[in-house]
């Protein structure tokens, strides 16, 4: 039951911002369309990470646990992101590893 001032609270619900919606969103195509990475990937077929569920699974956690955004959620390194998770597809696509190892916060999956 609300009642009298629940409701305002109501109001106050936080929401992803459009600058990580078009992130992801963006991220996504790119994935989708097979330009991801772009030049990293350019040679490089990565089509098998959508035949294993959990590839693309933790290139999207890469992507995100990477993202930074200001206090008012615009993010702030949208090409860096995409590097590292391209450099992970490239690796459980080739087995080449990124110059830099990843770390445990990179890869955690939430």
């Amino acid at each position: 039951m609300i009642q009298d001032g629940d409701a305002d609270s109501l109001d106050v619900m936080k929401r992803v911002s459009p600058s990580l919606s078009g992130a992801v969103r963006l991220f996504s195509f790119w994935i989708a369309n097979g330009t991801v990475g772009h030049p990293q990937l350019d040679d490089v077929d990565y089509t098998c990470i959508f035949e294993e569920p959990s590839a693309l699974e933790a290139t999207y956690a890469i992507f995100m646990n990477c993202l930074e955004l200001d206090d008012d959620g615009v993010v702030l390194n949208a090409k860096a992101a995409e590097r590292r998770a391209a450099e992970y597809i490239l690796a459980y696509c080739t087995g080449k590893q990124p110059e830099r190892a990843f770390e445990q916060w990179e890869v955690e999956l939430y």
